[in-house]
């Protein structure tokens, strides 16, 4: 059977190129980059060459580039170590963040708050975003930090990081972006967002898992999250992955350079899918994915089932029967997989639980053809007939 990968915003596949730039620093140059010998040194020299074209990537000075383990340990990061670093005189800084953001953000948040720390959780509007104004309205004397992804990986819904950036300059509040979502897709400039520290992924754009990057503005203070060494100018502990920064670094520009003709045919693909549901879909449906009415990134469709009568929909049967035909696709973030409960971004939109739980995150990709589409709508199809 062949395959329709739906669900490049939990993983991509490593681009083959990329691979090849990585593979001599898995075989022949494979020194520890703390070591002085002469192995160590290529190492470093490497290592420090792949942070230049991170940093050339997102308009910021090489120092100001972190690599980490991924885009939660840089969510955490920066959460906890910019926090920890703005507490002084045993009171706790504070942290204004959203509801609807990444488990990496709202579990770390949820866990601040039950240990006494002032934490503001906002409710999204009624597209899944966060405005200034619900951030300047949520700011007091104890805020430090506002923490705001750029785009939601479930909806793809976007928030107005520049707007937000200029509320929290104009209070002297520091501002993280997850942008995990936005990479390769979207301009990432960090001056032009304003932000002071923002979290990438190097698997969501074609790179190697297991390498991430936190950009931390020059003068922020971030306490380290991972002790046990001084790497990454003492900001995160631990041997350095050499072989994943170049990795990150070389998918990093391959995407910021093919980022706006991509986003051009995934929008075209995205509004085929998102057109063909009134046809595939037998009874009622809700498309959390607002076209034409938000600021919408061009790869994801979220898709919600309300019950028909008394009968809600199960929908992790829905996608393991979409599985058996040849269709992957996941109820939201990856990083919840295998857990029961409503996706936690579709119940802060207001969806009831039982249609929260019956959703399906449809995210196209490099490769991701019209054809592609419209089998997804057919196997879409076929399956609610059965199961409704």
């Amino acid at each position: 059977m062949e395959r329709v990968y739906l669900d490049h915003a939990a993983t991509t596949p490593l681009d083959p190129e990329v691979f090849e730039v990585m593979k001599p620093y898995l075989l022949e140059e494979y020194g520890n980059a703390s070591s002085v010998h002469q192995l160590g040194r290529q190492a470093r020299v490497a290592m420090e060459g792949a942070r230049e074209r991170v940093a050339g990537c997102l308009g910021a000075e090489s120092s100001e580039i972190v690599f980490t383990s991924g885009g939660t340990e840089a969510d955490n990061l920066a959460l906890k170590g910019a926090l920890s670093a703005a507490s002084t005189n045993g009171e706790d800084a504070g942290l204004v963040t959203s509801a609807a953001e990444h488990k990496a953000v709202v579990e770390p948040a949820r866990r601040m708050m039950e240990q006494g720390r002032p934490v503001t959780l906002l409710s999204p509007d009624a597209h899944g975003a966060v405005t200034p104004e619900q951030v300047e309205a949520a700011l007091d004397e104890d805020t430090a930090l506002v923490s705001l992804m750029h785009t939601n990986n479930e909806i793809g819904v976007q928030t107005d990081i520049p707007a937000v950036a200029s509320v929290c300059d104009a209070h002297d509040v520091l501002l993280h972006c997850d942008a995990v979502q936005a990479a390769g897709l979207q301009p990432l400039d960090v001056e032009a967002l304003g932000v002071d520290l923002l979290s990438l992924s190097g698997h969501k754009f074609y790179g190697p898992k297991g390498i991430g990057v936190l950009y931390v503005r020059n003068g922020v203070d971030l306490g380290p999250l991972v002790e046990g060494g001084s790497q990454e100018r003492d900001r995160r502990g631990g041997t350095q992955n050499v072989a994943g920064a170049i990795g990150l670094a070389e998918a990093l520009e391959r995407a910021t350079a093919e980022a706006e003709e991509r986003a051009a045919r995934l929008s075209r693909l995205q509004r085929r899918l998102v057109e063909g549901l009134d046809d595939a879909v037998p009874g009622p449906y809700v498309c959390n994915t607002p076209l034409d009415e938000a600021p919408i990134a061009p790869h994801v469709v979220n898709v919600a089932f309300p019950p028909v009568g008394d009968e809600p929909l199960d929908g992790e049967m829905l996608i393991l029967n979409l599985d058996m035909q040849g269709i992957l696709v996941s109820a939201g973030s990856a990083c919840t997989s295998g857990a029961l409960e409503p996706s936690h971004v579709l119940t802060a939109l207001g969806l009831d639980r039982p249609t929260a739980a019956a959703a399906v995150r449809f995210s196209l990709g490099a490769k991701t053809t019209e054809e592609d589409i419209d089998e997804a709508l057919d196997a879409l199809h076929s399956t609610l007939q059965r199961m409704r």
